[in-house]
């Protein structure tokens, strides 16, 4: 099933970069915008809507100058578990690396249900360790692992353990600070990772409310099996449903993660809520001034399945190219809804 021209075609299709200091600047973002971006995302893990002030500045301005109302959405913490403020560290592949007490700061909670055999993906799946022995003892936990794919990991990296439910607070203190400050920001729209069940959604629109900013969208991240699950039930308390294949990509084998962004994509269709797809979506261009082929085809069949919105990550937070990324994406997206509009999807 594809898309169509009644929920889809030009200026129906959001596109969205991250800020971040790759694209910091006033003019960078003028030619976003002017490329055809409508809005961005402000990753909120690592910071806080404080801390943002000044690109928040350049934001606006820059839409400004081009006589565009941008949308602005927040990335919250929420439960997704994160390695500590650690610096960068080399784990070559079978080191011993300390989790824990004593070693690499990360969450406890990791550890309350953790056995010797565990795999542990960091950074996306980038890392991957398996713990040797869990220690447990006075509330201090610690695993000892060996590293079986190595690689630089950098401070507030995720974590994800297959196979392990970890429950975690839909919402941090930093979260709570952050909605409170939203309204005053123009934040649109507010993204919450790794949700669960409709208990969580419900948990966000409480304080939104409470902030006075109920008017806010919910983006509810879809990035474990959980949320898969739960997805119908989601589905009326979420304005958009977000296929963030990063931590996704880790909850099921790779090769599985095409067909289940697809059979996500249908549902959402079927019960006519916008869905957005996003990560890794123009990987290369963190490095490289020119795309792959598989990576504008992405986008292209994304488009065409349906997407109501896609985003670029890294690319224009921390890339080289920032600004030819978001060309790229846009351009992209334009030939996507052409080929909707001119019925090249219902062949």
């Amino acid at each position: 099933m594809y898309g169509d021209e009644k929920n889809m075609g030009k200026n129906k299709v959001e596109i969205y970069g991250t800020l971040g200091p790759a694209c910091q600047q006033q003019e960078i973002l003028e030619k976003m915008f002017l490329y055809g971006m409508t809005g961005m995302r402000l990753n909120l893990s690592h910071t806080g809507l404080e801390q943002c002030s000044s690109w928040l500045e350049s934001f606006r301005t820059a839409a400004k100058n081009v006589s565009l109302l941008p949308k602005l959405l927040i990335d919250l913490q929420g439960p997704e578990l994160r390695v500590g403020s650690i610096k960068e560290c080399e784990l070559p592949v079978g080191a011993a690396v300390c989790l824990g007490e004593g070693g690499i700061s990360v969450p406890q909670i990791i550890f309350e249900q953790m056995e010797p055999g565990q795999q542990i993906l960091l950074d996306d799946g980038k890392l991957l360790l398996e713990a040797a022995e869990v220690i447990k003892a006075d509330g201090k936990a610690a695993a000892r692992c060996r590293v079986l794919r190595g690689g630089l990991l950098k401070p507030r990296k995720s974590i994800a353990l297959p196979g392990l439910a970890v429950h975690a607070p839909a919402l941090t203190e930093s979260d709570y600070k952050n909605l409170k400050l939203a309204k005053e920001h123009g934040v649109t729209g507010v993204m919450l990772p790794f949700v669960r069940s409709a208990e969580d959604l419900k948990c966000l629109r409480k304080a939104l409310t409470e902030a006075e900013a109920s008017e806010v969208k919910i983006f509810a991240k879809i990035e474990n099996m959980d949320g898969v699950k739960k997805l119908p039930e989601l589905l009326p308390y979420a304005d958009e449903i977000v296929i963030a294949r990063g931590d996704l990509g880790n909850a099921v084998p790779l090769w599985e993660l095409p067909a289940l962004q697809y059979e996500i994509g249908n549902m959402c269709r079927e019960a006519g809520r916008p869905y957005m797809v996003v990560t890794q979506m123009l990987a290369s261009m963190e490095h490289a001034a020119v795309p792959t082929r598989a990576e504008v085809s992405d986008i292209f069949y994304a488009v065409l399945h349906g997407a109501s919105s896609v985003m670029l990550t890294g690319e224009t937070a921390v890339g080289e190219y920032p600004a030819e990324a978001m060309e790229y994406m846009c351009r992209t997206v334009e030939s996507a809804c052409k080929h909707i509009k001119s019925g090249f999807s219902k062949s």
